[in-house]
Parts: structure tokens; C-alpha cells; sequence
């Protein structure tokens, strides 16, 4: 598997540098811009999902401290570990995507080749049901409250599945995807803000911290290829979500030039999660507990970005195959859609199913979409000099037309 995934990188970043060095001052424009803040909250809700509320003190944090265990991560700290996991240059993929969806593909359409398509959509439906499963597993750890912290109990299969149903009718409307983002968006903040102050971080605290995070820059190539088998697993994770993450999100890009889209994706979602996990690393660090309400509110606030996370997909998928709302009805679509990935989630759960073989079949995705444009439309591509939705873009009207 070390093999494939560090293809698959080096693949992903080697065409991504390509991109910007061939249509780097092309202007990127989706068939519904908006706004860059709409746009970054978007992407942010859409392309990451509980795993960022869950993990990091559940986790993470304790497992790159261990060094004594985990040798290969003692040459930096935890922060700067998580970060690397997250943020920063792991984004590429998105932008790749994200560029590929918005100019290259509709002159190509490889992904409505029939087959292509299939398999693009079983990968989006299998990867929900893999951010299903991932809530279900580490509710436990922060609904303490209903339960020991490690059993799955079976209210959390009733959340779980009141969670998926509530984001299958957000998706019957795409302006349900947007608010829900942009607000989002802002209770995430919110949370910072409240676990900053409750824990008495002060600025100095934070930033004292949070200076932890330039042992990933001075160490940036390390993150690159994969450096243990968890690390493998996040790599993985990364690329099952690029394809449909640059499918959805391409639709909302406003008109930046394409080195303007990379360097937004690569700085705008890393601050954010710079700051926080700057502030659960102080946690980590201080040995802070938990009280009833920090735990409430991050389980809010992962609720919500599973809700992102699945309506965005649902969204995807379902236009993809057309099986709208609008041709079956609300309630039939919205039933069905949380049956099949309630089910799936459980698959999921009991490891029957496992997001690195999604992942290899992206890379595979990835390798047949180059061949085909090299052999069938490597003129067409070369030939590219705008987006196909380019034009006069008024700016001050794009959020309340679309």
C-alpha cells in the first residue's frame, strides 16, 4: 500500500505544479460563483469532516507524543505532526482537483464516460458512509455524558442516523448547503474562541503554542511521502475526498486566477486550523478536562460538519446519477438516501469496508483520467487558455443571483 499511496502523491503534487506553471493566470470560474469567503467556507465544511473535532485529544496528540512507540514522529512535536496531517500542503490535492473540475474536464469529460461515472460515484457514497462511521466510533469519547466514553451505545446509532437524514434533506436545495456552511463556518470559530477562554490561554498561551507549528515548515518535505502507517491511513483519507471534493467545490469559484485558487486553498483552511489545534494542543499539554459544556459543544460542532460533509455529497452524487429530489419526490429521496448510507455506515464500522481501498481506486481514477487525455484529448487540454465559464463577473451580484 506504501507504494501506491506515495505514487499517487507524488503524482498529484508533480501535476498540480504542472497546472499552475501552464494556466497559472487563467481565471478559474464554476457554473454558480461566489464570493472567496462563501467559496473558502464551503470548501473548508465540505473537505473536512468530525475527524478534525475528534481526533486531536482523543487520539492523535497522546500517539505523537509516544515517540518511544511511534519512533518515526520524534522529529518534531505533536502540533506541528497534526498540522502536517491536516493542513497546508495536503490541500494541493484539493486544488488540483478543484482546477481540473472547473477548466480541464469540461472540455475532456472523462467523468461522464459511464463506467468513469459509476465508479466516481460509488467512491462519494462509500466515503460518506466512512465519515458516517468515523462520528458513530468516537461519539463515545465526547458524549460522555450518555455513556461510559467507549461504547457505542444505541442512542449514537439514532443520532447517527437523525444526523444522515437531516443532511439528505439539506441537500435538497443547494442554498441549504450554502447557509450551512457559511454558518458553520462561524460556530467553528465560536468554538475556538470558547475553549480558548475556558481553558485561560490568554494571547500568550496561544501564541506560545501555536509556535509549535514551524517544526512542520522547517520540516515540510518529511509530510510528503508516508512516514508510518497512521500517517499512510491520512494520505489515503486525503485522496479518497479530492475527486468529489473538487467535483462539488468547482462549481463556486469566483474568478481567481489558477495560482490565486492554490495559494487560497493552501493558506485560508490552514489558519483556522492552525489556531485550532494550537488551542487543543494547550489542552494536551496542561492535561485540561473536558467539562459537560466544552464537550457538548464540540459534539454540536461535529454534528454540524458531518451534516456539511454528507449534504455536500448527497448533493454530488444525486445529480451525478439523477436521482434528484425533484424526480422522486422529497420524502422518497430523502428516505432512501439515509437508509443506504446509514447502512453502509455500518459496514464501515465493523471494518467490513475500508477507506484505503477507496483511496487506491481514486489513484487509479487519477492515472486513467491522465492516459486518457494524453491519448485521446492532449490537444484540446494543451490548447486551453480560459475557463469555459468565464466572463464578466459582477462581483456585487454573484451571491444574490446564485
Amino acid at each position: 500500500m506504501s507504494a501506491i499511496i506515495s505514487f499517487g502523491i507524488l503524482l498529484a503534487l508533480g501535476l498540480a505544479l504542472f497546472c499552475v506553471m501552464k494556466w497559472g493566470n487563467v481565471r478559474n470560474v464554476g457554473v454558480t460563483p461566489v464570493h472567496l469567503f462563501t467559496f473558502i467556507a464551503i470548501l473548508f465544511t465540505s473537505g473536512l469532516d468530525v475527524g478534525l473535532i475528534m481526533f486531536p485529544l482523543a487520539w492523535d496528540f497522546p500517539l505523537y507524543a509516544d515517540t518511544a512507540a511511534e519512533p518515526a514522529y520524534a522529529f518534531t512535536n505533536p502540533l506541528a505532526l497534526e498540522f502536517g496531517f491536516w493542513g497546508f500542503l495536503i490541500w494541493a490535492f484539493y486544488f488540483l482537483t478543484t482546477f481540473y473540475f472547473c477548466v480541464i474536464e469540461p472540455r475532456v469529460k472523462f467523468f461522464e464516460i459511464p463506467i468513469i461515472k459509476l465508479i466516481n460515484n460509488i467512491v462519494i457514497i462509500g466515503t460518506c458512509a466512512f465519515t458516517g462511521a468515523l462520528f458513530l466510533i468516537y461519539l463515545p469519547y465526547y458524549a460522555t455524558f450518555m455513556g461510559d466514553g467507549e461504547t457505542v451505545i444505541p442512542a449514537f446509532y439514532v443520532i447517527t442516523f437523525l444526523v444522515i437524514l437531516v443532511a439528505a434533506f439539506s441537500s435538497t436545495d443547494i442554498k441549504y448547503v450554502r447557509v450551512l456552511s457559511v454558518g458553520s463556518t462561524g460556530l467553528f470559530a465560536a468554538l475556538i474562541l470558547l475553549m480558548w477562554g475556558f481553558g485561560g490561554m490568554g494571547l500568550g498561551g496561544l501564541f506560545g503554542t501555536a509556535s509549535n507549528i514551524g517544526g512542520y515548515f522547517t520540516n515540510i518535505h518529511k509530510f510528503i511521502l508516508p512516514m508510518t502507517d497512521y500517517h499512510e491511513f491520512y494520505l489515503f483519507w486525503w485522496f479518497a475526498w479530492s475527486i468529489m471534493i473538487g467535483q462539488f467545490t468547482s462549481r463556486f469559484v469566483g474568478g481567481m486566477k489558477t495560482w490565486q485558487v492554490l495559494a487560497a486553498l493552501l493558506i485560508f483552511p490552514s489558519i483556522p486550523l492552525g489556531l485550532w489545534f494550537s488551542v487543543l494542543y494547550y489542552y494536551h499539554l496542561n492535561s485540561i478536562e473536558l467539562t459537560l459544556m466544552i464537550n457538548v459543544s464540540m459534539m454540536v460542532v461535529g454534528i454540524i460538519f458531518v451534516i456539511n460533509s454528507f449534504d455536500s455529497l448527497i448533493r454530488l452524487y444525486t445529480d451525478n446519477l439523477n436521482l434528484t429530489a425533484a424526480r422522486f419526490g422529497t420524502v422518497p429521496y430523502v428516505l432512501g438516501n439515509a437508509v443506504v448510507l446509514f447502512g453502509l455506515t455500518l459496514a464501515f464500522q465493523s471494518q467490513w469496508l475500508q477507506i484505503q481501498w477507496i483511496g487506491i481506486v481514486v489513484i487509479g481514477l487519477y492515472v486513467a483520467c491522465l492516459a486518457y487525455i494524453l491519448f485521446a484529448k492532449r490537444a484540446e487540454v494543451m490548447a486551453i487558455d480560459s475557463s469555459p465559464e468565464d466572463r464578466d463577473l459582477d462581483f456585487h451580484k454573484i451571491d444574490k443571483v446564485h
